[in-house]
């Protein structure tokens, strides 16, 4: 999937005309690319549309419009962006609850390298996480992570050939597993795959 370059995104000017339009779109595409694993935890699948959204609402926020800014956002999010061969998504922990949150996060501490996805019979894909930066430490995990599902080629050919999707969570304290899939999502994770 191409990365995203300057001349991909509105300026601001004209981002302001396009952004209830352009809004409307993305989040129609991203309930094509959310799969929520059990209660409090979901997967938040990103490609070229949600990081172009993504980088326009940096820009608009801060108001950047100078080359040097637009390039530093894009760096930032092109990471995730999938590459033809890989998911990249983002793992959210959801617990309303501040205090609540705050006990789970100490108790699910590795979570994000117990999230998997499985095409047919085949081995589970394990997340690769926070390849930017450790987001967890030996006390308690974050409520936000960035994983990759690295496939082979086997696996995109099963899941083109028609093979069933599922998605889970073999944590200790946290297990849940997706079997199958939603056919829409599965359908938008497919077009992510060279």
């Amino acid at each position: 999937m191409q990365k995203l370059s300057r001349e991909d995104l509105f300026s601001l000017e004209k981002y302001a005309e396009v952004r209830d339009d352009f809004r409307a779109k993305v989040l129609q595409h991203k309930r094509n690319r959310r799969i929520a694993l059990g209660t409090n935890a979901a997967l938040y699948f990103e490609d070229r549309l949600t990081m172009q959204y993504q980088v326009q609402e940096m820009l608009r926020i801060e108001k950047i419009f100078e080359a040097p800014g637009i390039n530093e956002e894009l760096e930032a999010y092109n990471p995730l962006i999938p590459d033809g061969s890989n998911w990249k998504a983002t793992f959210m922990i959801e617990f309303p609850d501040a205090e609540e949150r705050r006990a789970m996060l100490q108790q699910l501490v590795g979570i994000e390298d117990c999230v998997y996805m499985q095409i047919g019979d085949l081995p589970r894909c394990m997340a690769i996480a926070d390849e930017d930066m450790d987001r967890a430490d030996q006390a308690k995990t974050s409520a936000v992570h960035f994983l990759r599902f690295e496939l082979d080629p086997q696996q995109v050919a099963a899941l083109k050939g028609g093979a069933a999707l599922k998605a889970g969570i073999s944590h200790d304290n946290y297990q849940v597993e997706i079997d199958p899939v939603d056919a829409n999502v599965r359908d938008s994770l497919l077009q992510d795959l060279a």
